[in-house]
């Protein structure tokens, strides 16, 4: 909520709007420096919703803070028609995204489908922060963007992966790495160090890599991915996420459209997890750094079959 102080202190317009969620979103500081811009509705994300859009007809820019599947599912429709439709400048951040983050719940606190439901609904920019320091960047971004906007969070123990004030451009790529173009890697979130790591394995067998974080899911930056899927010509994609509807199946779609490549996607193969340890729980559902590294060799082996 550090992005929310920061909008707060510049902006009387900002607003808090919470399902009983406040202990999970951190925020209990921003209540007690700004208490008349605060709004509890209990355990009622629907009514959250619905409230949120009445804030933003009458000009103010609320924040809809709870878990990510509560948004997502429980309240979709009100994010729909009221929100979304509307084209209303509402913010929405979900916690609990992916698997690993709600290892400690199980699978009702784990939402790994939060990113293919909003990705079907019009008007609804979707931003995947990979770590604290760029979730705050995120979420003062998402207030100068005009109409709804969905922020997706981990669990707030989420692994560091930029340096302090690493700039974040919200419908931009970031290549954080160009050691080649034998293989791309496009990824987001928690993944983030593991596509790394595999980055690190690949170069060392000496297959060039370009890595790429996509932390706008939506809009996506069209031109930036088909250029590199042009100059690649394989890609792998890695998302704690359903492969369905996520990050992958846009990457594909993409390429499908505009420059078909072999593509091999790591996520959650359209199954329910267990509970259990992040890192246990990543290694499990086939998204390791050994996972990401087969099918980039898997891609490449793919490529080049097509050559001949």
């Amino acid at each position: 909520m550090q992005g929310l102080d920061t909008l707060a202190e510049k902006d009387d317009r900002i607003m808090l709007v919470c399902a009983d969620s406040l202990l999970a979103m951190r925020a209990t500081d921003f209540v007690q420096k700004y208490p008349d811009r605060y709004v509890e509705v209990g355990i009622a994300e629907q009514n959250a919703a619905a409230t949120s859009a009445g804030l933003a007809i009458e000009g103010l820019i609320p924040f809809f803070a709870t878990y990510a599947g509560f948004i997502t599912m429980r309240a979709c429709e009100q994010i729909r028609t009221f929100i979304a439709y509307p084209n209303l400048n509402v913010k929405m951040a979900g916690v609990n995204g992916g698997i690993a983050a709600g290892e400690r719940e199980g699978v009702t606190h784990q939402f790994f489908e939060d990113i293919g439901i909003l990705r079907t609904i019009a008007n609804i920019t979707i931003l995947v922060p990979a770590d604290a320091d760029q979730a705050r960047q995120a979420t003062i971004a998402a207030a100068g963007i005009p109409g709804p906007v969905y922020i997706r969070l981990g669990s707030g123990r989420d692994p560091v992966v930029f340096e302090k004030n690493s700039p974040f451009i919200p419908f931009k790529i970031n290549i954080m790495q160009k050691n080649g173009n034998d293989i791309a890697l496009f990824g987001n979130g928690v993944l983030l160090p593991r596509l790394i790591k595999a980055s690190k394995i690949l170069s060392d067998k000496g297959i060039g890599v370009t890595l790429v974080e996509v932390h706008t899911v939506k809009p996506l930056d069209i031109e930036g991915i088909t250029k590199v899927l042009k100059d690649c010509g394989a890609a792998v994609t890695a998302e704690d996420h359903n492969i369905i509807g996520g990050l992958g199946s846009a990457i594909m779609e993409t390429a499908a459209e505009n420059y078909p490549v072999p593509i091999e996607r790591i996520g959650l193969r359209d199954k329910f997890p267990s509970s259990g340890l992040p890192d246990e729980l990543l290694d499990y559902y086939e998204m390791s750094v050994n996972d990401i590294v087969k099918a980039a060799q898997k891609a490449i082996t793919r490529k080049n079959s097509t050559k001949k």
